[in-house]
């Protein structure tokens, strides 16, 4: 089955705020095994709306719209569908009674005394003989309209309330309409790029029929979505094992994780538990970036015990102990630095493991000899000390970011 996404609003339009909705929406229908061809994004403009639902009901089984169910003039998706369908809207008495309750209890936890504008009582129509889905986060309701075999979802377009309305009850209800069972794996992979990832699987991309294997570019990894359609959970788990057993033989300790949810901080600090190792860290470009991102875990407590962010040279050699000859000779920027950089944060928190990070992340300071995006990371483990040459393309940004990547995917592999 088909389903098409359509975002609206003319903040979305003009790029105000960004689109989480279609990225988290787009990942639960493929999560459903539902084919998903078209993403649109539309202002508030009913007559355009209006055009773009009819397409999408010509070529989707399922149209899901976010965004427009509010209380004001310029929300308008109840109205454009109700139009598409030529249905009238209707006064749906218990969202009507929902938006009573819920203005009296926010305003008497409030302490304020103001009552329901009448605007509010918009959101208490219903396109005509449409299911009508509780919104347990706010003021709208969402719907769905079933006509000739297909259905229009309305979902309101705050995360807040649209996430806990789709897992709730449209999740399910997508569910049910599938006939066939569809369970994925995600296989992550760090150390290896996108192109020589995707080329060493060729063979398998180009046969696939079920499982099918997707490939999803991340900043300094790689993700493969294994999707297998049966008629049951065990067949589908049977069909899935053997693709995701090739991939490991084929990428090996690449391969980080086959838990979708799980981060490459989630596996490192898994790691450093189960070895019962403490962690510092030691940064200058990325600033705080790498022990951001372990920091994030939760547990990390138990395991990082200092981080230090020594952007100047008279930091490096102040809180790490890096000799003022070796900056003189070599220059911030160098192996020789960065091991004794990894070194001075081992020793000054007394850590089983350490992780240093030293480069150019640009635009500025880049030399013929030393280019922006030239960094060195240094990992020490059981007293051995590993330094890695990295050189990196992007914006400041992206070389920051990346650095962070490699350097947490060099711990994991000592730490293996």
């Amino acid at each position: 089955m088909t389903v098409e996404l359509i975002s609206v609003g003319t903040e979305l339009l003009l790029g105000n705020i960004v689109n989480t909705n279609a990225n988290y929406l787009s990942q639960k229908c493929a999560e459903l095994g539902y084919s998903l061809y078209y993403q649109i994004t539309v202002g508030d403009n009913e007559g355009r709306l209006c055009e773009v639902l009819k397409s999408a009901l010509e070529r989707s089984d399922v149209v899901i719209l976010t965004g427009g169910l509010g209380p004001t003039q310029d929300d308008m998706t109840k109205e454009a569908v109700a139009k598409v369908y030529n249905r009238e809207l209707v006064m749906d008495e218990p969202s009507r009674e929902r938006i009573a309750s819920y203005f009296t209890f926010r305003n008497k936890n409030n302490n304020s005394d103001s009552g329901v504008t009448n605007n509010n009582w918009k959101q208490a129509l219903k396109i005509s003989d449409a299911i009508v889905v509780e919104n347990d986060n706010g003021t709208a309701p969402g719907y769905i309209v079933e006509a000739e075999g297909k259905a229009t979802i309305l979902l309101p377009g705050p995360p807040n309330e649209m996430l806990p309305m789709f897992e709730n009850h449209i999740y399910p209800y997508l569910k049910k309409k599938q006939n066939k069972v569809f369970l994925s794996n995600m296989v992550k992979i760090c150390g290896i790029g996108e192109s020589k990832a995707e080329t060493d699987i060729l063979d398998l991309i180009e046969g696939q029929t079920n499982p099918t294997i997707a490939p999803y570019a991340k900043s300094g990894e790689v993700h493969f979505r294994v999707t297998a359609a049966a008629d049951s959970n065990k067949e589908a788990e049977e069909l899935l094992r053997p693709v995701v057993e090739e991939l490991f033989h084929r990428f090996n300790e690449n391969i980080y994780t086959t838990d979708e949810q799980e981060t490459l901080e989630d596996v490192v600090v898994k790691l450093l538990h189960q070895k019962n190792y403490t962690l510092a860290t030691a940064e200058s470009c990325t600033g705080g970036l790498l022990t951001g991102r372990l920091v994030n875990v939760s547990g990390v407590s138990d395991v990082i015990k200092e981080g230090f962010i020594t952007y100047s040279n008279e930091a490096k050699i102040k809180y790490l102990g890096v000799q003022p000859t070796t900056l003189e000779t070599y220059g911030a920027v160098s192996s020789q630095t960065a091991e004794e950089m990894v070194r001075g944060a081992a020793k000054t928190s007394s850590s089983d493991t350490a992780l240093a990070i030293t480069g150019i992340a640009g635009p500025d300071g880049g030399t013929e000899d030393k280019p922006v995006g030239l960094v060195y990371i240094a990992c020490l483990t059981n007293d051995k000390v590993t330094v890695k040459e990295y050189r990196m393309k992007g914006n400041r940004q992206k070389i920051r970011d990346q650095s962070v990547i490699y350097a947490l995917d060099l711990l994991r592999r000592n730490l293996l």
